[in-house]
């Protein structure tokens, strides 16, 4: 089931930001590209290691990462 949550919008968001491909983050994370886009399309979500590291690599809190809404940002 596919669910639609802030953590997939800002995975994407943030990998984009950092200038990273699906693939170079799967490689970060030891896992294939459709790891990365399982996560961002919401089919499935980070367990919270995944999260921690995500938040580390991105330099970001992990608040940051799972709460903030960057739709409403881009939008000003």
């Amino acid at each position: 089931m596919k669910m639609k949550t802030k953590i997939a919008e800002n995975i994407r968001f943030y990998r984009k930001q950092a200038g990273l491909t699906q693939e170079q983050l799967a490689n970060y994370l030891h896992g294939k590209k459709s790891l990365v886009s399982n996560y961002e399309n919401g089919y499935s979500t980070p367990d919270i290691y995944t999260l921690c590291y995500l938040a580390h690599k991105f330099d970001v809190s992990l608040d940051e990462l799972v709460e903030y809404d960057l739709t409403e940002e881009d939008e000003n």
